[in-house]
């Protein structure tokens, strides 16, 4: 493995050879599957799925990889776009293949902004692998009234069924990180923020209520506080459960409130 790691895209890659082995394992193949990888790297895990699977669809920011990824994986399975994913519009994969399955190893400093365009699509996509920073990861598993449950908690939780599958230590990563990874999956929880208006008001909800997450709701949301809220608005954002913030969410929109 050569080493093309650059620092300003947060690059950290995969170089265990039985970790990435344990990794396809647990994504589990198929033939028929269709694969969107965020950030392909050196390509140490594409090279293990592309001859599993019918195609993988690989989008990477960084143009020194992408010529070093033409040249590695001549595979047909495998198309290369010299991209950046948050600026990539999805809907075009989705008109494509009717059936999608996302990886990647994200980038520390912007996973949380590629998880929020990833959730907005969780309806069309069938699940998703990540390898994140355990700190972010814990954040989206966290439960209401801990230190770690927030915004991104909140947004991901009402849309998305979560399982922290494995810890991933420093070591196994060229350059080597400061800090623990997590390889999580995200599959559609089908619950009813099934729409775009619903996912824009929770958003904005949890955006403000989070912004000044010490003040209780009944002051960060003070201009819906006297229409008699479904919930309590003595709590604090953070003991708010994802269940409230979904059923406040559908009151606002069927009081047709602007906040």
């Amino acid at each position: 493995m050569q080493n093309l790691a650059k620092k300003k895209w947060g690059q950290h890659f995969l170089s265990d050879k039985n970790l990435l082995m344990k990794l396809v394992e647990i994504i589990n193949p198929k033939k028929n599957d269709v694969f969107l990888e965020i950030g392909c790297g050196e390509g140490a895990l594409t090279e293990l799925l592309v001859n599993k699977v019918k195609k993988i669809i690989g989008i990477e920011i960084d143009s020194e990889l992408v010529n070093f990824l033409k040249k590695t994986i001549t595979n047909q399975n495998f198309d290369l776009i010299n991209d950046d994913f948050l600026k990539v519009d999805l809907n075009k994969f989705f008109n494509t293949h009717k059936s999608i399955r996302i990886i990647g190893n994200l980038p520390y400093n912007i996973s949380s902004k590629i998880l929020f365009k990833i959730i907005g699509k969780i309806d069309l996509i069938d699940d998703c692998y990540f390898m994140l920073q355990k700190e972010v990861a814990d954040r989206i598993i966290s439960n209401s009234g801990s230190k770690n449950y927030g915004r991104l908690t909140v947004n991901v939780q009402s849309m998305c069924n979560v399982k922290k599958i494995i810890r991933i230590p420093p070591q196994v990563f060229v350059p080597k990180p400061k800090v623990d990874s997590s390889f999580i999956r995200l599959s559609n929880k089908k619950t009813y923020i099934d729409n775009n208006k619903k996912i824009e008001v929770l958003r904005k909800i949890t955006k403000i209520t989070f912004g000044k997450r010490r003040k209780i709701l009944k002051n960060t949301l003070s201009s819906i506080n006297k229409l008699k809220p479904p919930v309590d608005f003595s709590l604090r954002a953070e003991q708010l459960s994802v269940e409230e913030y979904m059923l406040l969410t559908k009151w606002i929109i069927e009081k047709k409130i602007i906040l």
